[in-house]
């Protein structure tokens, strides 16, 4: 009796493993951490969606709808100084990242909720706006990738898609 109790617990310490080994997800998930230039650190983690041969803009983050950028949680990007993103001034912190896609210009969002499921947005929570131009890539991107490089440029890509966004020092 305690061999088939011992066996039963395992199989669910094992399964329980297995639903919580989030590499095994089909969109895995991922990490981008860089110290900028000028001394920011910006952290931001994600969840890698694949096309899988749907359409951008129109089967997946559709255009002119709040998108999670980025599956499962909501995308997270940390600052541990005060910052300006593209111009506008944000505290230093941890925020949520979601985005509605244009043709031809993408609104990015920093929301003040962070830890959620990533279709939770609420605009209330939004701490700054910004709208920036979509750019072409130069080979198309299977999964969502983010980027972020020593110069302060975080860039969103996926399919033929570029969304570059700069960070900054608070001065």
């Amino acid at each position: 009796m305690r061999v088939v109790i011992l066996a039963i617990l395992t199989l669910i310490g094992q399964l329980t493993f297995a639903q919580t080994d989030k590499s095994k997800r089909p969109s895995p998930p991922d990490n981008t951490k860089v110290t900028t230039v000028d001394g920011i650190t910006i952290d931001i983690n994600y969840s890698r969606p694949s096309l899988k041969g749907r359409q951008l803009g129109v089967d997946v983050a559709p255009i002119g709808k709040v998108w999670r950028t980025g599956a499962n949680e909501a995308t997270t990007i940390e600052f541990d100084k005060d910052v300006l993103v593209e111009g506008k001034k944000l505290a230093a912190g941890k925020y949520s990242l979601y985005s509605i896609p244009g043709e031809h210009e993408t609104t990015i969002m920093f929301n003040k909720i962070w830890n959620q499921w990533g279709t939770k947005y609420d605009s209330k929570e939004d701490a700054l706006n910004i709208s920036v131009s979509n750019a072409t890539a130069s080979t198309s991107q299977e999964q969502f990738k983010i980027d972020a490089s020593p110069q302060g440029t975080v860039s969103l890509a996926w399919g033929a898609y570029v969304v570059p966004f700069t960070v900054k020092a608070s001065k």
